[in-house]
């Protein structure tokens, strides 16, 4: 065997370092998800946005303060809190959203209690009561658009923990289906499709709406600066959702129909709480959805 020269030990080595170089692009860890040849992947400004989901008492720079956290059963159980801008200082001025500043809920595990309120400011502090007559674990939210936001259909929405000592009646979530009844007799009945929504994309959810005596409703009253307000609570997480309603105040709702823009963050079932004004009075209405 001859001996190598020089520059055939130059060439061997660009050729070990090629080799190298070419493993080590062909094993590099992805810093994503893999995918297919075939896969095309949505630029980000091409992927709906889901909403602040509640999951932490802080996001976005803002932060929930606990002043005064429900701990015992009643009627009108006291709750107060702040919240801090990303300075540390309490907010007390929001971008108005459905009429309101902020908007609370509170809802329990097995979504069978559900509040919808709106706080009264008091200093820097925010104030308002709670009906909660069962115990159990529940979860509290305040939602709000800051004055700065580059988008004010998304909110944000901050979210606690707490619970009621004393024995709970828990009731099973209902399963996933088209139709649901007010406690005052109003029947509401989902007319979409497909009936399982995807997780990121838009969808339009419809509700037919139907009085008591089954007939579709003509009008309905202005309710929080629109004709009906709908939250939704996944019923696993505990995250919140919030729909935007489709048709502005003085349009003729279709065979009594309500529409809603849905973005659903995550697989699983929500809990949909549909309020809307009629008679005077404010009706709820709760529907189960699958979204796979």
């Amino acid at each position: 065997m001859r001996n190598l020269r020089f520059t055939d030990w130059v060439f061997v080595a660009v050729a070990a370092a090629m080799v190298v170089v070419g493993a080590l692009t062909l094993f590099r860890p992805s810093s994503g998800p893999a995918h297919s040849a075939h896969q095309r992947v949505a630029p980000a400004d091409l992927v709906p946005a889901a909403h602040s989901d509640g999951l932490s008492e802080a996001e976005s720079g803002y932060r929930f303060e606990r002043v005064t956290t429900p701990s015992t059963r009643g009627p009108a159980v006291p709750v107060a809190f702040r919240i801090l801008g990303p300075d540390g200082q309490p907010e007390t001025l929001f971008l108005d959203n459905q009429t309101k500043q902020v908007h609370f809920f509170a809802v329990r595990d097995d979504m069978h209690v559900f509040q919808h309120v709106h706080p009264t400011l008091v200093g820097d502090t925010w104030h308002t009561t709670l009906a909660l007559t069962d115990g159990g674990a529940y979860r509290m939210f305040a939602e709000f658009v800051p004055l700065d936001t580059k988008d004010p259909r998304h909110p944000v929405v901050l979210g606690v923990p707490f619970s009621v000592p004393g024995d709970t009646t828990l009731v099973p979530v209902p399963a996933p289906a088209a139709e649901a009844v007010t406690d005052t007799g109003f029947t509401v009945t989902r007319v979409d499709e497909p009936a399982q929504p995807t997780p990121m994309r838009p969808q339009t959810l419809r509700f037919a709406i139907r009085t008591p005596d089954g007939a579709p409703v003509r009008a309905l009253d202005p309710h929080l600066g629109a004709y009906g307000h709908m939250t939704g609570f996944h019923t696993m997480l505990l995250s919140a959702t919030h729909l935007h309603p489709v048709e502005p105040l003085g349009t003729p709702l279709v065979n009594g129909e309500l529409s809603f823009q849905a973005v659903f963050a995550d697989r699983g079932e929500y809990r949909l709480f549909l309020e809307f004004a009629h008679g005077g009075k404010t009706h709820t209405a709760a529907v189960t959805v699958a979204v796979t």
